[in-house]
């Protein structure tokens, strides 16, 4: 209680928690603005769907009365849920959440560079505001998504003092449950706690034990609902995205690599390779773990899943590490008050320099978000709503964008992206077998974008509706579009 008291006391936490507050209500109003409010990805919609009729039906389904394993973050549902199960308008409730999140992570970011570099106590300041500024951060609290759930844990690891081992094995347990790529966490949580002195294997095997106490269950958890150790998505992600794989490790490299540093962190970029150079050859490993771990992050991502839509959200949670890093390592040989002009002079004109791309970046980031909220509900929303209205209530619709689907249109689905069909997913691509597949289901009805499955919709009668919505052509993509599906 005692930890909890100075935290609501300290003003600069609390600063943090109002700038993250800002943030949201800038892209909230940004968005209000272009005419919408909503959600900039249709993804969200499925934890929505997921957690409505968890909180309501006391059921884990995105379908009711068929339990389904297609929650890429079970944590993630579960607090979206307690909105429902109190009744909380969802849209306020996953807001709060997104804003309350933002301002754990700037908190999370100050403890980091605290830890590291316990006398730097403006850089740790900065970092947090820096946090709670970040475009990318922002547009994540307003996503309704994982994301900074994720990114929290991911830094609370490397923020629990080491000789807590049990504690950070919990942590990264948890993180798996938020994300299953909070497993790339494992080793540098356990190098942390083996490299507590004196605790060493202690530490190595009470991190394993507080890791293995979440993990087995949510093991056992998936495996109970979809006969599988992880969820469809991890599953169907890999196999839809497979011809990105084809491309040179190198080429992929590129394309993904720099998506966190857009913005203004890309100025900290001689700052956290100061910090690892630094820690390297004095073999401080409090911040080379973090650094490591990013590296390792961002790999998985370009051998396993490159792709880079959406701002490159899945790199996202690096970002509050990324910027700690950066502004306790730039503070090294930053000196606004140096006795020498050309020092002073340099370093006022960086510091100047990040918080003016910090703001431009703030404020270009709540025009993204509002463009992408506007697509979202004419397009995924308005489609669902018309399904809704002008389908028959027993009708199976086939579609690969499920989440608006599931929580407006109200009718039975055939999952073409594989996460609730799961056994769409070897054949995912494959746009003959998924022909097959829709025809020997029954589908009355396809949902998708004409150019998405062109061999579909190609021998298909004119779609029955099409949304006509702008935003989407003005993002140079097609209008999604509602296809009946011919019978055997």
């Amino acid at each position: 209680m005692a930890s909890i008291r100075r935290f609501s006391l300290h003003p600069a936490k609390q600063s943090y928690i109002l700038l993250a507050l800002l943030s949201l209500l800038l892209y909230l109003g940004a968005s209000y603005r272009s005419g919408f409010i909503g959600f900039p990805l249709d993804d969200a919609w499925i934890h929505q769907t997921y957690a409505r009729n968890l909180g309501t039906l006391g059921q884990f389904a995105f379908i009711p009365g068929q339990p389904s394993a297609g929650s890429t973050s079970p944590l993630w549902t579960l607090l979206l849920a307690v909105g429902y199960l109190f009744r909380i308008e969802y849209h306020i409730w996953t807001y709060a959440l997104g804003a309350g999140l933002l301002g754990v992570n700037a908190w999370l970011a100050y403890r980091l560079v605290l830890t590291l570099w316990p006398e730097r106590t403006r850089a740790a300041l900065l970092a947090g505001i820096f946090v709670a500024l970040e475009w990318h951060l922002a547009w994540a609290a307003a996503s309704g998504m994982e994301t900074l759930l994720f990114s929290a844990l991911a830094l609370a690891v490397f923020v629990i003092a080491p000789e807590r081992s049990f504690l950070i094995g919990l942590t990264v347990g948890v993180s798996v449950l938020a994300r299953p790529d909070g497993l790339t966490l494992l080793p540098f949580a356990l190098a942390r706690t083996f490299l507590s002195r004196p605790r060493g294997l202690r530490g190595l095997l009470d991190g394993c034990l507080g890791f293995g106490v979440v993990f087995l269950p949510y093991l056992a958890f998936n495996y109970w609902l979809a006969g599988s150790l992880w969820p469809n998505t991890f599953y169907a992600k890999a196999a839809e995205y497979a011809v990105r794989r084809e491309l040179p490790l190198l080429t992929r490299l590129i394309q993904l690599g720099p998506l966190p540093f857009v913005g203004a962190q890309a100025l900290l970029g001689p700052g956290i390779f100061l910090t690892v150079w630094r820690s390297g050859r004095a073999g401080r490993w409090g911040a080379l773990l973090p650094a490591g771990w990013v590296i390792a992050f961002v790999a998985a991502y370009v051998v396993r899943l490159p792709v880079t839509y959406q701002h490159g959200r899945y790199l996202i949670p690096v970002i509050p590490v990324l910027i700690a890093l950066g502004v306790g390592g730039t503070a090294e040989w930053l000196n606004i008050a140096a006795p020498q002009l050309l020092p002073r002079v340099l370093s006022r004109a960086w510091l100047a320099a990040t918080g003016l791309l910090v703001a431009v970046f703030w404020f270009i980031g709540a025009g993204a978000y509002a463009r992408d909220v506007q697509i979202i509900e004419t397009e995924m929303v308005a489609t669902a709503r018309w399904v809704n209205v002008n389908t028959p209530p027993e009708a199976l619709i086939a579609a690969h964008d499920i989440g608006a689907l599931g929580y407006f249109g109200g009718r039975r689905l055939l999952d073409m992206a594989g996460l609730v069909s799961p056994e769409v997913i070897p054949f995912i691509r494959d746009e003959r077998r998924l022909g097959d597949w829709l025809t020997a289901s029954g589908a009355e009805y396809l949902v998708t974008f004409p150019d998405w499955y062109p061999a579909l919709v190609r021998p298909l009668p004119p779609p029955v509706f099409v949304t006509r919505g702008i935003y989407s052509l003005q993002a140079g993509e097609t209008n999604m579009a509602v296809y009946r599906w011919p019978g055997p």
